[in-house]
């Protein structure tokens, strides 16, 4: 079945992706970040300083000091681009998101001029990335309309009807945490204990009570916002005492999507 050749451990794999992503979009979208976390989109700050290249060696009291600047050189300039490549990204998943929460369409030179006031030769790799980073942390698709003029739109993915946003439009959209929820569901055999679930949650950085800056309160958005969506049941398992649950795709989920979708999904994701 093919439910079984997906192993655990690419599972594990893909939810470290789905945390280090997370991470680095709530990074830019938060106005004022506290210091980045292992594996965060660097801070504005931190780039704003000038280029390696254009300080090595001022002021350096010594030769030595000035051959140790010349040898850290290429390895910290490439550090430095890295950094400035990373930034980049989340700031076009940042601009890209606010596109799919006012649900306007958008083009290359738009992105080019708002995003990419600079080192626009990195745009189609970059481009790439945020694509990539929108589907598996939102399960939003970026679309090309027009060819001719390189227009896009931002769609949901798996055909699912609802994203989480609210009408406020600043909030953010939360499918893609439910695809892998759905995902980890199928993988334990269509029926996932709560105990797993908060397990697959924890090694994400979600936990039960702790306000998340992309996915709010899990517990929450789990047991009531998508029981009440329908797109999970969450139900007491039979004769259980003291009382345990456990989670199955609800009725709109069957409806909306289908199981080798999710299991595709995550495999061409991750």
């Amino acid at each position: 079945m093919e439910e079984d050749e997906l192993s655990m451990s690419s599972s594990s794999s893909s939810l470290s992706v789905f945390s280090d992503i997370s991470e680095e979009v709530a990074a830019a979208e938060t106005p004022s970040p506290p210091p980045s976390p292992p594996g965060a989109c660097p801070s504005p700050e931190a780039l704003e300083a000038p280029p390696l290249s254009e300080t090595q060696g001022v002021g350096s009291s010594s030769q030595d000091e000035e051959q140790q600047s010349t040898t850290a050189a290429p390895e910290d300039a490439e550090s430095s681009r890295k950094q400035a490549a990373h930034l980049m990204m989340a700031e076009l998943v940042k601009f890209l998101l606010e596109k799919y929460r006012a649900k306007e369409p958008t083009t290359q030179a738009e992105m080019l001029s708002s995003v990419f006031t600079e080192h626009q030769d990195h745009f189609p790799e970059i481009f790439s990335r945020a694509s990539r980073c929108l589907q598996r942390v939102f399960a939003v698709d970026v679309k090309e309309v027009d060819a001719s003029d390189h227009s896009y739109v931002l769609v949901n993915s798996l055909g699912l009807t609802y994203d989480g946003v609210a009408s406020d439009g600043h909030s953010m959209p939360k499918n893609g945490l439910l695809v892998l929820l759905l995902f980890v569901i199928l993988k334990e055999g269509e029926c996932a204990s709560e105990e797993k679930v908060w397990k697959v949650l924890s090694d994400m950085g979600l936990h039960d009570g702790v306000e998340h800056s992309i996915f709010g309160e899990p517990r929450e958005l789990m047991t009531k916002v998508w029981v009440e969506e329908q797109y999970l049941e969450y139900r007491q398992v039979a004769d259980s005492d003291p009382a345990r649950y456990e989670f199955l795709w609800g009725p709109r989920a069957h409806a909306e999507t289908t199981k080798l979708t999710v299991l595709e999904f995550v495999q061409n994701q991750y």
